[in-house]
């Protein structure tokens, strides 16, 4: 008898079916649970300003998307900035700064986190309101979006860091930076750029005490 190899080869990618993909039976796939098990997002401060081609983030976006949506409301849309983009949203941090009480040094601060990286996705979180699935549910998609996209990054290679701050929920800059409507807010600042250094891992929760069975 042939023996079995200790681990599963990946699968083939799934041909496109009436433009969708087609989803292949489940296999176990020990190389992506090493990955889950060790991911790391890369500090903000340390990408550097080069960006994903147009095609990867595109490709990351997608991946990101298929993140669990109760009702398939898509609570939530992308807005992509380059570097050009990235000095435009500075300029507005730090001209709504001052409506958000911020001191000088405080608004330098906040402003300059939409530095960091080649290029920025934000994750608008646009809440349905009146659907039946709750608003509370729909924000819980949006940020498995979020957390989706940064595992699509590293899995491309590019470093990404998960960014909210004081802008993420103010309408002023929202509106006037990122097109938002008066119902949406940014689940988070997505920032992608080439990792400068491989951070070590930072201390894990102690699952004896997080974690009941029943």
């Amino acid at each position: 008898m042939t023996e079995m190899p200790t681990t599963v080869p990946a699968p083939a990618p799934a041909p496109a079916v009436g433009g969708e993909v087609a989803i292949a039976p489940l296999s176990a796939r020990p190389e992506v649970m090493a990955f889950l098990e060790t991911r790391r997002s890369r500090p903000a401060k340390t990408l550097t300003a080069e960006a994903p081609p147009r095609e990867a983030i595109e490709r990351m976006i997608a991946a990101a998307a298929r993140s669990p949506d109760h009702g398939k409301l898509e609570p939530w849309r992308f807005v992509v900035a380059d570097r050009a983009a990235m000095a435009g949203l500075e300029a507005a941090a730090m001209a709504r700064a001052p409506a958000l009480g911020l001191d000088a040094e405080g608004a330098a601060k906040a402003a300059r986190n939409f530095t960091f990286g080649g290029a920025i996705v934000s994750v608008i979180a646009a809440p349905k309101p009146g659907a039946k699935i709750p608003e509370w549910e729909q924000a819980l998609s949006a940020g498995a979006v979020c957390l989706a996209l940064l595992n699509a990054a590293a899995a491309a290679g590019w470093g990404a860091n998960w960014l909210t701050g004081p802008f993420a929920k103010d309408p002023g800059f929202l509106e006037t930076a990122l097109g938002c409507g008066p119902d949406e807010y940014a689940a988070g600042f997505i920032h992608l750029g080439r990792e400068t250094a491989v951070p070590p891992d930072r201390p894990r929760p102690d699952l004896t005490r997080i974690v009941t069975w029943l």
